[in-house]
């Protein structure tokens, strides 16, 4: 490949080939009454809140409340972003250790998924655990928050012009040209892998309203499994992997197809089973619900 540095692609211009003949020179950051603000952190926070009101408007068919959520989101916020920082600078810890003044820099970006998401997990638990929700019902609703986020967040690597392929010319390429006019054309990644996350937001979206959620952990795994494979493919071909030590394994590949298995193993363990309706958290909630009322009255 075109050896060319993030420093030489900081001011690239991107284009697409097979959408015509001009490029965009979008720039890292804007200003709002006096104060810079980073893209990338921008269309992180777009992604999240458009998740959380997704997953509020969405709580009750899961048996959950918006209050719920709320102390869920209060907390997902910095630990989410720690986790993600954290997960990165382990994995590159001797470059952080010579650069330790970089370890809070997250304006060029360097916030793993992975990292994030295993703090979400933690911290559902632990919310789960305090309010008596099962963990497995949150986490079927908080499938779908993930899929938006990751769908709109992976476009704030799109601004940074980080997290792409290895070059190709393939018909839907990206094209990185430097400002001396070095040319690179990549696969673009970012875009793989938001729409992958998009489209599975839709087939577990279009599962809900058809009611084929059977029990409490079903959309907690498919999502597991949707995102493990598309992210083993997507990050095989991505040039800025984390990788264990000295060696050539990925560290995200690695854990996206182990968790794929996993997921996949449970799913068919399921599928053989019969599931009652009455085992899922929202009827049971319902249930209560009406006893209580009944014995009020």
């Amino acid at each position: 490949m075109t050896f060319l540095t993030a420093t030489m692609l900081r001011d690239a211009a991107i284009s697409f080939p097979m959408l015509g003949d001009w490029s965009i020179d979008p720039p890292y950051s804007f200003t709002v009454f006096g104060f810079e603000i980073y893209f990338y952190g921008a269309i992180i926070a777009l992604g999240f809140i458009l998740a959380a009101l997704f997953c509020a408007k969405q709580a009750a068919k899961f048996g959950l409340t918006s209050d719920d959520l709320f102390d869920f989101v209060i907390w997902l916020i910095p630990t989410c972003i720690i986790g993600a920082r954290l997960y990165y600078v382990l994995f590159k810890l001797d470059y952080f250790l010579a650069n330790p003044s970089e370890i809070l820099s997250l304006r060029d970006g360097g916030l793993a998924i992975y990292g994030g998401i295993i703090a979400g997990v933690i911290t559902g638990v632990l919310v789960c655990k305090r309010k008596k929700i099962p963990v497995l019902a949150l986490g079927d609703l908080a499938a779908f928050g993930l899929l938006i986020g990751q769908a709109i967040g992976r476009w704030g690597n799109f601004i940074n012009r980080e997290a792409f392929g290895v070059e190709t010319d393939i018909f839907c390429r990206m094209g990185l040209t430097t400002p001396d006019g070095v040319a690179v054309f990549v696969h673009p990644t970012f875009l793989y892998e938001s729409l992958w996350n998009f489209t599975g937001f839709i087939i577990l979206y279009i599962l809900l309203h058809r009611g084929a959620r059977k029990y409490d952990g079903q959309f907690t795994w498919l999502y597991v499994l949707w995102y493990g494979l598309g992210r083993a493919w997507v990050e095989g071909l991505r040039t800025d992997s984390l990788y264990i030590g000295t060696t050539d394994i990925r560290v995200s590949q690695l854990l996206a197809i182990v968790s794929a298995l996993i997921a996949a193993a449970i799913l068919i363990v399921n599928a053989r089973k019969t599931h009652s309706p009455d085992e899922l958290f929202v009827n049971r909630s319902e249930r209560t619900k009406k006893a209580d009322g009944q014995e009020r009255s």
